[in-house]
C-alpha cells in the first residue's frame, strides 16, 4: 500500500459524543407524563381532604342544631344517630354498622369521643333508647363535638383476611 495515497485521505472524525442536553422528545414526554401524574395524585389528595373537612363542618352545624332541641331524649337520639352516620361515612360500613352498645362507645372513645369512655356514654345510649334522660346534655354535645373534630385525624384500617 503506498503511504502517500493515505495522506490524501481526510482525517479521522469521530462525531462529538451525544449530549443529555437538549434532550430527546421521549424524555420530554416521560417528564410531562411525571409533571401529570404528581399534578394528579395532588388534585386527587386536596379533593379527599375537601370532602373531609366539608363533611366535618355539616356535621358540626347538624349538631348545633340538635343542640337547640328542648327535649333530652331528642338530643341524645339527634346526638347518637349523628356520630353513627358520621362515623359510617369516615370508617366504612364494615367496621361500624355492626357495633352497638359497649362496643360502640369504645369504638367512638378510641377514634377521639374519649368523653363518651364513661357515664356520659352510658347516659347517652339510656336516654337515646328510651331511658331515664339524665342532665348530661352538655356533657353530650361536648363529647360529640370532641369526636367530630378529631376523628379525621385517625385512618381507617384495613382489615385483612
Amino acid at each position: 500500500m503506498n503511504q502517500e495515497w493515505l495522506k490524501q485521505l481526510a482525517p479521522d472524525r469521530a462525531p462529538a459524543p451525544p449530549s443529555w442536553w437538549p434532550l430527546a422528545v421521549g424524555w420530554w414526554m416521560v417528564i410531562a407524563f411525571i409533571v401529570l401524574l404528581m399534578i394528579a395524585a395532588w388534585w386527587w389528595y386536596r379533593s379527599k381532604a375537601a370532602t373531609v373537612r366539608r363533611q366535618q363542618r355539616m356535621a358540626l352545624a347538624e349538631l348545633q342544631r340538635i343542640g337547640l332541641l328542648d327535649d333530652h331524649h331528642a338530643v341524645a337520639r339527634g346526638v347518637q344517630n349523628l356520630l353513627r352516620r358520621y362515623a359510617l361515612t369516615l370508617f366504612g360500613h364494615e367496621r361500624v354498622a355492626k357495633l352497638s352498645g359497649m362496643h360502640w362507645l369504645q369504638f367512638v372513645a378510641a377514634h377521639g369521643g374519649d368523653a363518651f369512655a364513661g357515664e356520659t356514654g352510658r347516659s347517652l345510649l339510656s336516654a337515646a333508647f328510651g331511658g331515664s334522660a339524665s342532665s348530661h346534655r352538655e356533657q353530650w354535645l361536648d363529647a360529640a363535638q370532641q369526636f367530630i373534630r378529631r376523628a379525621p385525624r385517625f385512618k381507617p384500617q384495613v382489615q385483612r383476611t
